[in-house]
C-alpha cells in the first residue's frame, strides 16, 4: 500500500483525506515518480470544490488532489526512453500529484528533468505556473519596448509572468494589493492597486499608453486595457471562464510548448528568474495549505512536502 490525498465529495479543504491506497506501478510507456513536493494552484481547489470544473477535466469521485509535483523516478515501464531510475524530475498530473507515488505517461503528460541547481520545492511549482505564464505572454506576442499591464501580478503565475515580460524587454505595470507593492518592485514591476478606478491609475502611470495586457485573475484588467485603447488581440486572459471580452485571447498552460518550461527552468537554475515560496507545509497540514492558497493573498507559491 501507499498513501494519497483523496476526496469522496466536493467541497472545501475539509473534504481532503490522506489515506492508504493501492500502490501504483509503472506499466509499459509510463514512469513512476516518488513524490517529494507538490506545488498548489487555484485549479487544484477548483477541481475539488466545483463539480462542473471537475467534469470539464474528465474527473469523477472519488478523486485525487493536486497537479504539480517534483520527486525522483523509481520505476520505468517498458518502452520508455529519456528517463531512468534515480532521475530527479518535475511535472504535472491532474488530480494525482499529492501522493507518495505518481505514475505519468511522458508522451502525453508533463514530465521534465530537474536541474541540479533547482531544489524540489521550487521544481514542484513550475508546470502549471510556468506554462501558463509563457502562454499568457505568447498569446499577446509580447515584444521588446512594449508596456504591458499584468493583472494579478503578485500571484503564483504572476511572479513568473512579470519576470518573463521584463526579460523580453517590456515595461511592466502590475495590479496587486498595496501590501505587495514592495514585493513586486523587487522584480522591476511598477505596481498599481486593482479595483474601481484602475483605468485612471494606469493612465497616470503610463500617459503614453499601454500596448499589451494579460489578465491572470478574472476580467478587470482586460476590461481596463480595452478602455485604455489596447487592441483586443493584444490582451490575454487565463481565468475569465465564459466572460472573456470580445476579441480578447483566452489561453492557458496547455497552449504552451514543453520547451517554454525548459527555458524557464534553465533561467531559474542560472539565477535569472526567482520563484518565491510563500509557505511550505508538510502533507499532514494540507488543509491549511489549501486554505492559505485559496485565499489568493500569498506572495508567490504554496508547497506541500511529502
Amino acid at each position: 500500500m501507499s498513501r494519497a490525498v483523496v476526496h469522496e465529495t466536493f467541497g472545501g479543504p475539509e473534504v481532503l483525506r490522506w489515506r492508504e491506497v493501492p500502490e501504483p506501478h509503472a506499466e509499459a510507456g509510463r514512469v513512476r515518480v516518488r513524490v517529494t513536493a507538490a506545488g498548489l494552484n487555484p485549479m487544484d481547489w477548483a477541481l475539488t470544490s466545483t463539480p462542473s470544473v471537475a467534469e470539464r477535466f474528465g474527473l469523477s469521485l472519488p478523486a485525487g488532489f493536486g497537479t504539480d509535483f517534483a520527486g525522483v523516478v523509481d520505476e520505468v515501464g517498458e518502452g520508455v526512453s529519456g528517463f531512468a531510475v534515480g532521475d530527479r524530475v518535475h511535472g504535472g498530473a491532474i488530480a494525482r500529484a499529492v501522493a507518495d507515488f505518481v505514475v505519468v505517461d511522458p508522451a502525453t503528460e508533463w514530465l521534465f528533468r530537474t536541474p541540479d541547481e533547482v531544489g524540489d520545492e521550487v521544481a514542484s511549482t513550475l508546470s502549471v505556473a510556468g506554462l501558463t505564464a509563457a502562454a499568457a505572454l505568447a498569446a499577446i506576442d509580447l515584444k521588446d519596448g512594449d508596456t504591458v499591464l499584468v493583472g494579478g501580478a503578485a500571484g503564483g503565475v504572476g511572479v513568473l509572468t512579470v519576470q518573463l515580460a521584463r526579460r523580453a524587454g517590456a515595461r511592466v505595470i502590475g495590479t496587486a494589493s498595496e501590501g505587495t507593492f514592495g514585493f513586486l518592485r523587487e522584480f522591476g514591476v511598477e505596481p498599481v492597486t486593482y479595483g474601481p478606478g484602475l483605468e485612471d491609475r494606469v493612465r497616470a502611470l503610463a500617459p503614453d499608453g499601454v500596448s499589451a495586457a494579460t489578465d491572470l485573475f478574472g476580467t478587470e484588467t482586460a476590461e481596463a486595457a480595452l478602455a485604455l485603447g489596447v487592441p483586443a488581440e493584444r490582451i490575454s486572459t487565463i481565468a475569465a471562464g465564459t466572460d472573456v471580452p470580445a476579441g480578447v485571447r483566452p489561453t492557458g498552460g496547455f497552449q504552451a510548448r514543453p520547451e517554454d518550461l525548459e527555458r524557464i527552468t534553465a533561467a531559474i537554475a542560472a539565477g535569472e528568474i526567482t520563484v518565491p515560496i510563500a509557505a511550505t507545509f508538510p502533507v499532514e497540514r494540507l488543509r491549511e495549505a489549501v486554505q492559505l492558497q485559496a485565499g489568493r493573498h500569498v506572495h508567490g507559491k504554496v508547497v506541500v512536502t511529502l
